[in-house]
């Protein structure tokens, strides 16, 4: 009875041992499946490239392609027509202000300037002439006058003395007399304003004779020739439009740089704003500003010509070269700035926003200065948030995702970190596509 009692508490204590053992490993054996569940579930997160928002100053430009043309660049013409008796210039010499370029061979305007020369002197002469009779006359009065008073006088001292007849001559005669010298003035009057006259018609004419001496109005280039010594040169008025130039003239020792800024663009124009300059030939970068714009828009292009000027004293640039300038238009020195590629466009623009979780939510952002590579954003995000770079599409809001940090230098993104499950010793592929979605 013993012995059966003791064999009965042995299968108990045995039961229970077995039964403890089983239910331990039961647990044990789950936490492994919970815990490899979990590593599983969280090796299966996408990769995400992520960009952290900063506060960084932001610029936006805009580049625009320009040609450069002369300062000044004119057809030279001659006043009056001509034969070229010498010219003295060819394409490419360097001229002054003044310099003669050519001589005109003019007989006929050179006859005119004898004839008016002629004329002057004629008159001149008939000057002196009408001043003598001037004087004369008032001499000739003088004496008639005084004649006249004494018979007078002598009339009233003792009537009957002189007849009234011979004081009528004598008074009619002072008369006369007086209107002589006003006749005299007049005509000395007269020849002063004929000499007047021909002085004027000799200064026209001796004019268009210095213009057989053809000079060039400004320093410059010469960069065509059109005629040589002995071509018949018709003036270059605006009645004979078919005129030919003698040669044309380009001032480049200071270049204009004309551009097209589009008008969405055009407001932000102004005089003595910053202009960057890179030349397409020489690759220069010049620093220059804005001199000029038309403050007008072109109807067919909807832009407005906007020059800057280029000193060019040593000639290396030369009209036509093109050049492409960059302007400056808008700036903050502490804008929230994330990759373009962190944004995804539309009727409202988003982004995609990495919580402490890691979990991806969408959040309408308002957008301020576009770079090249970056955006202003005003509202949306703050300072310090991870914003998803690229493939927008293929993460859903609420999404568990695997972050991977990469470097917003504005320039380019390359990745700091290796995600999850990555093999190998070189850096991992973002996934960022550099469209915007």
């Amino acid at each position: 009875m013993n012995i059966s009692k003791r064999t009965a508490v042995l299968v108990v204590v045995i039961g229970v041992a077995i039964a403890a053992i089983w239910i331990g490993f039961s647990r044990h054996g789950g936490a492994r499946a919970s815990a490899s569940g979990t590593t599983a579930s969280t090796n299966d997160a996408p990769s995400a490239a992520v960009a952290t928002v900063q506060l960084r100053p932001a610029v936006s430009s805009i580049t625009v392609p320009g040609v450069f043309q002369a300062y000044q660049d004119v057809l030279i013409h001659a006043k009056v027509s001509g034969y070229i008796k010498k010219i003295f210039v060819d394409i490419g010499d360097k001229v002054h202000t003044g310099q003669v370029l050519a001589i005109l061979e003019i007989p006929e305007l050179n006859a005119q300037v004898d004839a008016a020369q002629a004329a002057v002197t004629r008159d001149q002469s008939e000057i002196e002439r009408t001043n003598h009779d001037v004087s004369r006359a008032v001499a000739i009065h003088a004496a008639l006058h005084s004649e006249y008073g004494r018979l007078k006088t002598a009339a009233s001292t003792m009537p009957g003395l002189v007849a009234q007849q011979e004081i009528d001559d004598k008074q009619s005669a002072d008369l006369s007399s007086e209107a002589q010298i006003d006749a005299a003035k007049s005509a000395y009057a007269a020849a002063h304003a004929k000499m007047s006259e021909d002085l004027a018609t000799l200064e026209h004419f001796k004019a268009l004779q210095a213009y057989s001496y053809v000079r060039a109005p400004f320093d410059g280039i010469i960069t065509f020739r059109y005629a040589d010594t002995g071509a018949l040169i018709a003036a270059g008025t605006s009645e004979s439009t078919n005129a030919m130039p003698i040669v044309r003239l380009a001032q480049s020792g200071l270049l204009r740089l004309r551009m097209p800024v589009p008008e969405s663009d055009a407001d932000y124009m102004r005089i003595g704003g910053p202009a960057v300059v890179r030349v397409q030939a020489t690759g220069e970068r010049i620093n220059a500003k804005i001199v000029r714009f038309t403050r007008s828009m072109d109807r067919s292009t909807r832009t407005m010509l906007t020059e800057v000027d280029i000193p060019n004293k040593d000639l290396h640039l030369a009209p036509g070269m093109y050049a492409d300038t960059t302007f400056p238009l808008q700036r903050d020195g502490k804008a929230m700035v994330v990759p373009i590629d962190a944004i995804v466009e539309g009727d409202q623009p988003y982004v995609l926003v990495v919580d402490g979780n890691n979990h991806a939510m969408k959040s309408p952002v308002v957008l301020g200065i576009q770079g090249p590579n970056f955006y202003q954003v005003i509202s949306g995000v703050k300072v310090g948030e991870r914003v998803i770079v690229g493939n927008q599409s293929d993460y859903q809001p609420g999404q568990t995702v695997s972050p991977s940090p990469v470097d917003m230098d504005l320039t380019a993104f390359r990745q700091t970190s290796m995600p999850k499950g990555a093999t190998g010793g070189g850096p991992a592929n973002t996934g960022v596509q550099g469209g915007r979605k």
